[in-house]
């Protein structure tokens, strides 16, 4: 298919999900989208519907929004063939393609090869309740590889994803762009500040057992027994939440360990939850670039992680404080009891923004269609 660049470049996003399904790459897009609207892009979002129930197209925030069903309903494979008809339909000058580890993102890569579109693909990288999924993780990778290496630009959210996707993809370091999440929220509320006398643990995140809620609740014995006002407080929806909540009636922490959850886009409501918080853990198998401690960082809360994937980065980067995935539940509650009364001082480093990551994306595109 001939183009022609138009006045306003016409972006295509694809993405297994949008807004208002939330997670990390939903929350990358519904902070980018609408900047890149402002900044002179005509964007269009091409995403999935497996429930059937929200609007087949709809506009949000000056970002048109474009859905196709996807199967099966009660899976996260999102089977859409309409995803490949809808980019061979419509005239791109540019495909992005948001993360690649469902049926979705082979498809626009295929539509955009079809339709002799430009497309480049940000990872958004993350771990699997599924450790079948997760073994095959590899092989998902190199039968990629060749559709990947079609790519004219390859996104990473962090140097850990440039090294990971280098090596199983066979991609060379000079073709990726470094671009992490944004860390900026609303400004708090007035009263949204952490209490001395009942120190508040937040731990953020899909419910999936990959995300090591269960790691934090576990070793909260160990903080309640040197600080016994101190809670617990869940924060996320998802398939793990009966298991976590039959683990905190196990261990009869209902009054000091609680489950809640926040509807999508409540940026001010998070925003004062965070800064309530004396401490956020993250205890995950796998992050890339986690956006909820990116978040709680850009809010100066001190971090407790699991020294793995990108998060190692943020250790590394003297960010948050880290320890051993494999840790126990007493060396977990020990270090969380430990940051509680002597958070790490954080090394001083300007903390990317949405803005910022906007900008990024925006250079990014006007040099391939530059070049196109």
């Amino acid at each position: 298919m001939s183009r022609q660049t138009a006045v306003r470049p016409r972006l295509l996003m694809v993405s297994a999900n949008s807004y208002p399904v939330m997670g990390g790459v939903e929350t990358h897009i519904h902070e980018v989208a609408p900047r890149l609207v402002r900044a002179g892009m005509d964007v269009t979002i091409l995403t999935t519907d497996r429930t059937r129930r929200l609007p087949r197209h709809e506009w949000q925030a000056g970002v048109e929004v474009r859905r196709v069903p996807a199967w099966p309903s009660s899976r996260d494979y999102y089977l859409a063939p309409g995803i490949f008809t809808a980019i061979q339909q419509g005239r791109w000058d540019l495909v992005h393609v948001q993360g690649y580890h469902t049926a979705v993102p082979p498809l626009a890569m295929l539509g955009a090869l079809r339709s002799h579109t430009p497309f480049v693909l940000s990872f958004h990288s993350g771990g699997h309740a599924s450790s079948l999924r997760i073994r095959g993780r590899r092989a998902q990778h190199a039968a990629l590889g060749p559709l990947v290496a079609r790519a004219r630009r390859l996104i990473a959210v962090s140097s850990f994803e440039v090294r990971l996707f280098g090596e199983t993809m066979g991609a060379s370091p000079r073709r990726f762009v470094t671009i992490p999440n944004g860390a900026s929220m609303p400004q708090p509320s007035p009263t949204a500040r952490p209490s001395s006398e009942e120190p508040l643990i937040l731990s953020v995140g899909r419910l999936e057992r990959y995300k090591g809620h269960h790691r934090a609740i576990e070793a909260m014995p160990h903080v309640l027994a040197h600080m016994p006002s101190a809670r617990l407080q869940i924060v996320g929806s998802g398939p793990y939440g009966p298991a976590i909540e039959r683990i905190i009636s196990d261990r009869n922490l209902s009054d000091r360990v609680t489950l809640s959850t926040l509807p999508p886009g409540e940026r001010q409501a998070m925003a004062d939850l965070l800064a309530r918080a004396s401490l956020v853990v993250l205890l995950s198998e796998y992050e890339a670039n986690p956006v909820a401690v990116m978040e709680a960082l850009g809010l100066d809360r001190p971090v407790l992680a699991a020294y793995t994937s990108g998060l190692a980065d943020l250790a590394d980067q003297g960010l948050v404080r880290a320890i051993p995935l494999e840790s126990d539940a007493t060396v977990v509650g020990e270090a969380m009891v430990q940051e509680l009364r002597a958070p790490m001082p954080r090394r001083s480093v300007v903390l990317p923004t949405w803005d910022s990551c906007a900008d990024q994306l925006l250079a990014v595109y006007q040099d391939v269609l530059a070049s196109a």
